[in-house]
């Protein structure tokens, strides 16, 4: 008979193409005993997508040999309104607007809770990733992920700070510079339009007219031979630095960790670091700003975090 393990983490990570399940074992600093995936199929509605996270946890169940715990930890894209319980911010559309977290009590049985992808991002780099690592006091984390998108998460004294909207550390859609040009979520010049890399790319075909990737930029760029993938990659150093001095001399936090397609760029540990000396409100900076080391389970094993908060 499968009996329900209090040593293991579950945690789900809902992404716009698949959904991840993992089981994390506590006693040996969060290895991941099992990893499953199954896609989201999100074309197909709001009640497919339930069905596909119900199959994860039954797979979990059938893999693992245990019965599924009393409360998972889910990573979603948006975020939930604490004052309502539903679903905002996704670009998942078809999950805006919805009660997730009580439909998916009602469909697994079990009490879930959920944090936006970005905030399980900064809990996974916190508490077994980057930050333990390298054996930081960090009681203030900001975690990064620049990507197709931005987004932003705070972690203090080792868990999710949501805020009063469920909003906390949405810097992805603070005000940057009007250049960015419109944003999806109806304002102007968000950092997410600015230092994304659609948001790179289109700045790329805006100097040249030629639809290029982000890793053909930034080939270019270190060929040094293509005058416009220098400026796309300067200007994304520049403003890098002065969308952070925002989150530094508001938070100040202890360290900040870059994930995304776009955090691999190097120059935004270098150049955009010196930008942020620049633009900050100090005569200096002491922040690390560092890469994170979990790849692709930041995700799940940050979703698995919640259960352990």
């Amino acid at each position: 008979m499968p009996t329900e393990s209090r040593r293991h983490l579950w945690g789900i990570d809902l992404g716009g193409t698949k959904i991840e399940g993992a089981i994390l074992d506590m006693e040996h600093s969060g290895q991941a005993l099992h990893r499953l995936r199954l896609p989201t199929e999100s074309a197909q509605g709001y009640a497919h997508i339930l069905e596909q996270i119900g199959k994860l946890v039954a797979l979990l169940e059938e893999t693992s040999g245990e019965k599924r715990p009393k409360r998972i930890g889910i990573g979603t894209p948006g975020v939930t309104v604490p004052s309502t319980g539903l679903l905002k911010n996704s670009n998942t559309l078809c999950l805006n607007g919805t009660p997730l977290a009580t439909d998916l009590e009602k469909l697994l049985g079990t009490s879930v809770i959920l944090a936006n992808d970005a905030n399980c991002f900064a809990l996974a780099e916190t508490h077994w990733g980057v930050v333990k690592e390298k054996k930081l006091d960090a009681k203030v984390v900001f975690g990064i992920i620049l990507g197709t998108g931005v987004g932003g998460g705070i972690v203090l004294d080792g868990k999710v700070w949501n805020g009063l909207h469920g909003i906390g550390g949405e810097w992805g859609h603070n005000f940057l510079d009007e250049s960015g040009g419109p944003c999806y979520c109806g304002k102007t010049g968000c950092v997410e339009t600015i230092l994304s890399g659609p948001g790179l790319q289109r700045y790329y075909a805006g100097l040249t007219g030629e639809n290029i990737t982000l890793k053909e930029i930034l080939a270019r760029h270190k060929a040094g031979k293509d005058d416009a993938a220098n400026k796309t990659i300067e200007r994304l150093a520049h403003y890098f630095g002065k969308g952070v001095s925002v989150i530094t001399n508001i938070l100040d936090p202890d360290v900040i960790v870059v994930g995304g397609g776009v955090g691999n760029v190097d120059e935004i540990y270098t150049k955009g670091y010196e930008w942020l000396k620049y633009f900050i409100f100090n005569n200096g900076v002491k922040v690390p700003v560092l890469k994170p080391s979990l790849g692709d389970s930041a995700g799940v094993f940050g979703a698995a975090a919640l259960v352990a908060e």
